[in-house]
């Protein structure tokens, strides 16, 4: 099964085509194109994310972006496709009258290229910015449209989930030198502690798609922790990296630690975070300090790193135990951050001896279109209804159960 996966929830344009074998339990995965285009350069300036630039930049790119995983697939075929009716091309004026530029494109496109032997499409449905999210959606319900293709939404927090369960997956141009890889197997319960700049969350998975979200952030999720201590600090959007980096030369330089900040909710008898407390105690840090040296920096981008890792860590440690959890799945951006890796991996070796930790691979652990893809082929594997493509919708706030 070949499915065509497109995510635009916040300020990466992504498009991937998957071809998706097997039953549950050797589900197997070959990416046949791969396209991603960061719109990060052109928010730093902003210090994040700014809707309205992420919704234009989603419409002016989908297109190309689009042709380029159509192209790695050996899918781009030149003609014009003969579906594409009078009629029709009114209803996609009228579904992308907000998208102009990116009706414009899809005509001009759907003019010169026939339909690609592909079976499904999937779109980010949620969470994420809406007016990104609302690109990718029309754009795909206008391919289904055209093309008479079932469209598949996904929340984005299960193709996270499903990201730390692909090997590294690579692609080739020429079809006959794909390989399959089987995603990994898992023993339930599975716990998954997503961590990204939107989410802090620890999931509770008892068999494949049914989600129990057992504890989550009551203010500030850890990414946006990360990114809003950088700032504090001087440091470039994003930044997550930059703190990290700072973080580990205090290490390699073995520095003293002469800050010392808190760990919220560290010791409370339930499962869900707070970081607000912590970016403000970094916040009266800086104040009091006046000035930050570069030694200064490195030892508060160490403690801060320490401390939300300490809380990560502990929590997770805790749900583990309380539910017997035989996997732990690491999703999200922040799961790249080799910190919180290790201190994971080392704690969960410790006290868990059992339980099975899983991380995606780096190219994995941002968003893509790739999860988008794998989600949708379990979703087939789990016969869930499909909707309607008119009652698709766009949720900013979508909550995983």
């Amino acid at each position: 099964m070949k499915i065509l996966a497109i995510e635009t929830s916040c300020d990466e344009t992504a498009v991937s085509i998957v071809e998706a074998g097997g039953g549950i339990g050797n589900i197997r995965f070959s990416v046949l194109g791969n396209a991603l285009l960061s719109q990060v350069p052109l928010h730093k300036e902003y210090g994040g994310v700014f809707p309205a630039l992420a919704k234009r930049e989603h419409a002016k790119n989908l297109v190309p972006i689009m042709v380029q995983a159509l192209s790695e697939a050996n899918l781009y075929l030149h003609g014009k496709d003969e579906s594409l009716t009078k009629e029709k091309v009114e209803h996609l004026k009228t579904l992308l009258e907000r998208e102009p530029e990116l009706f414009v494109m899809l005509i001009a496109f759907f003019s010169s290229v026939q339909k690609p032997d592909v079976d499904a499409l999937a779109v980010t449905v949620g969470p994420g910015l809406e007016p990104a999210l609302w690109v990718g959606i029309n754009f795909a319900k206008a391919l289904a449209y055209v093309w008479d293709l079932p469209l598949v939404p996904i929340n984005h927090m299960e193709g996270h989930i499903i990201s730390a369960l692909l090997p590294p997956l690579e692609h080739s141009h020429i079809l006959e030198n794909v390989r399959m890889s089987e995603m990994q197997r898992v023993a339930f319960p599975v716990l998954a502690l997503l961590i990204s700049g939107g989410h802090t969350e620890l999931v509770l998975m008892k068999e494949w798609g049914q989600y129990e979200i057992v504890g989550e952030t009551k203010d500030d999720a850890v990414g946006e922790a990360f990114d809003k201590v950088a700032r504090m600090m001087g440091l470039q959007y994003p930044g997550g990296p930059e703190i990290s980096k700072l973080a580990q030369q205090a290490r390699e330089e073995n520095l003293d630690q002469p800050f010392s900040l808190p760990r919220p909710m560290h010791n409370s008898p339930d499962f869900d975070f707070s970081f607000s407390g912590l970016k403000t105690a970094v916040l009266y840090l800086i104040r009091e300090k006046e000035e930050l040296s570069e030694t200064d920096k490195k030892q508060l981008a160490r403690e801060f790193e320490d401390a939300a890792a300490d809380v990560l860590v502990r929590k997770t440690l805790r749900v583990l135990d309380q539910y017997g959890a035989q996997t732990l799945i690491v999703g999200g951006g922040v799961s790249a951050n080799k910190h919180i890796q290790f201190q994971l991996e080392t704690e969960v070796r410790n006290e868990n001896p059992d339980t099975k930790i899983f991380i995606p691979p780096l190219s994995l652990t941002g968003d893509n279109a790739i999860m988008i893809a794998a989600a949708a082929y379990l979703h087939t594997l789990l016969k869930k209804p499909l909707p309607d493509p008119k009652d698709i919708k766009a949720v900013g706030n979508l909550n995983l159960e």
